[in-house]
């Protein structure tokens, strides 16, 4: 299987990779002049790229008219996860980047454990983390982290964007099934709380901005394994797990 590298310098059927990569390929992988790779561009398309040019710190290409990648679901989700305790939000990206997401974004709330901390250093962490699941994974975007969301008002008025907001509560809802088909929305955001679960007046917050109470079955989830059965779920139900 060719590697596959993720690159903005993509234009005019020209490419290039610099900086660690370029070292990467060049270096540790041995490329030679019409050796392939796989580059995915800004575009989110793949590219089959030809390596023309070789010096030290940067690697350039020919590449072939872009296509989508099978690799991607026609369903964007975002995933709002409340802010777990002990690097559990690692698990949590590494493994729903590798499941599909667009993009994760961190919430506090009433009853979170954790507190913030350094965020900024450790945004940068999250990022580095959700770049190398997309390379292991085959993706051809890179899904973003987001800062996190200071308290639940605030992820409730970032959900006017997406056709479908569906609320995993712990007291239960609308039946997955029954609200997640192929083709029901382009945007889904998906939010699941933190240890603590979710105060009632949150719960009631979520839905008076719209948002679907749902549930996950009859066992008790732990924070880092809801998010990844919602994500499952809702990737299997709209087809994007065929």
């Amino acid at each position: 299987m060719p590697h596959r590298y993720f690159t903005r310098e993509l234009a005019g059927g020209q490419a290039s990779l610099t900086g660690g990569d370029a070292h990467h390929l060049a270096n540790v992988m041995r490329a030679r002049i019409g050796e392939q790779v796989v580059l995915c561009g800004p575009d989110g398309l793949e590219y089959t790229g030809t390596v023309t040019s070789i010096v030290p710190g940067r690697v350039e290409f020919s590449v072939s008219e872009g296509a989508p990648s099978k690799a991607e679901p026609d369903l964007a989700v975002t995933l709002f996860v409340g802010y777990p305790k002990q690097g559990k939000l690692e698990e949590i990206i590494r493994h729903s980047v590798e499941l599909g997401v667009q993009e994760i974004v961190p919430f506090f709330s009433r009853y979170c454990v954790a507190a913030p901390k350094k965020e900024d250093a450790k945004n940068e962490r999250y990022n580095r983390i959700a770049f190398e699941a997309a390379k292991q994974a085959g993706r051809a975007k890179i899904p973003h982290v987001a800062m996190p969301l200071e308290n639940f008002g605030a992820v409730c008025r970032a959900l006017a964007a997406y056709d479908k907001t569906l609320f995993f509560y712990e007291g239960g809802g609308e039946p997955l099934r029954k609200l997640l088909t192929p083709g029901c929305a382009r945007r889904l955001a998906l939010i699941t709380g933190s240890e603590g679960g979710f105060a009632a007046e949150e719960a009631s917050a979520a839905s008076a901005a719209g948002a679907i109470p749902v549930g996950l079955g009859p066992r008790i989830l732990r924070c880092e394994t809801a998010p990844l059965a919602a994500l499952t779920a809702a990737m299997l139900l709209t087809g994007n797990l065929e």
